[in-house]
């Protein structure tokens, strides 16, 4: 830099006095010093970058100034690392708080759907179940959104898109690879009693009440005999009193989540099969590893779980 003017590597004239500024300022650091004091470099690119610089004052043999001498680190890195630590954050609570309820509604308009079929018709009920198609495409995007959070958070990436000149937004345009484009969602109205889960004893544990009751209604109209838990402290004490075929619980729960529920099972009950579902696109906190490599068989991810799934699930892990 030496000779050179310090727009070489400063957007403005005005972002190197402010670092002056405050190399002169006694009250920022000690005199004539600044550390790790933030402002922008722009590089040989063009690209401004944030950076930290800890310098000082260069004073001549008569006390004035003659220059100034520091370093600046490249605060890229370590601004991504917080970006991504919030994106968990947040992907965290917005699966939760959202697929949650969403599964209530999926598993509600199953229901709805079949009601509709049985008291209208198959010939008076298209416009309704049409309706009942569109509400479950609305939700597929809401999932898709929820979906993507998580992904970004488990594979560390942070992409972002121009909202507005001078403005980003994180991208959350992506699409499922797991699903096929323009591929129909399974119709609410399409899911069939299954006779052979009649008479089936299913505990349902979820710490969000909305989702044990709906859960617990689509199991009933396949003919199961459903209770409801909502913790796994007071699934535990079900269980101790009564006997079942079947455990569905949910995995992140206050006081004793999925993983602890399974092993409190496995040890006492070791007959009686679980199946873990969870709101988050990726084990955040290995609940679903850990409960796996202690046997757990099964598990639904990403809810809100199809109802056809949820169904298909349980027949296959009580062999019926």
């Amino acid at each position: 830099m030496k000779g050179r003017s310090v727009d070489f590597i400063y957007p403005t004239i005005d972002d190197a006095r402010s670092v002056m500024a405050a190399m002169r300022d006694d009250s920022i650091d000690a005199p004539g010093k600044v550390r790790n004091f933030q402002t922008t470099f722009v590089t040989s690119g063009g690209e401004r970058i944030a950076v930290a610089i800890s310098g000082a004052l260069i004073y001549d043999e008569n006390g004035e100034e003659s220059g100034s001498i520091g370093f600046a680190k490249d605060l890229r890195e370590i601004h991504l690392q917080d970006q991504l630590a919030t994106l968990e954050e947040i992907s965290v609570s917005v699966a939760h708080e959202i697929n949650n309820p969403l599964s209530a509604i999926l598993n509600n308009l199953s229901l709805l759907g079949g009601e509709i079929r049985r008291l209208a018709g198959d010939g008076d009920c298209d416009v309704e179940l049409e309706r009942i198609d569109s509400i479950e495409a609305s939700i597929d995007k809401i999932q898709t959104i929820v979906n993507r959070l998580g992904t970004m958070a488990g594979q560390k990436r942070y992409d972002t898109r121009e909202y507005l000149p001078g403005t980003r937004m994180a991208d959350l345009t992506w699409e499922d690879p797991g699903t096929t484009e323009g591929a129909p969602s399974p119709a609410a109205s399409e899911v069939v009693a299954d006779s052979r889960l009649s008479g089936l004893r299913v505990l349902v544990v979820d710490d969000d009440l909305a989702v044990c009751h709906s859960v617990g209604d689509l199991l009933r109209a396949h003919g199961c005999e459903v209770e409801t838990a909502t913790s796994g402290r007071s699934a535990r004490d079900i269980l101790m009193e009564r006997t079942f075929d079947l455990v569905l619980s949910d995995v992140v729960m206050p006081d004793v989540d999925g993983y602890d529920l399974f092993m409190f099972i496995r040890e006492r009950y070791p007959e009686t099969p679980v199946i873990l579902m969870t709101a988050f696109f990726y084990d955040r906190d290995h609940v679903i590893k850990r409960s796996k490599l202690e046997g757990l068989d099964g598990v639904l991810f990403k809810k809100p779980v199809e109802p056809s799934r949820l169904i298909e699930i349980v027949r296959e892990r009580c062999g019926r």
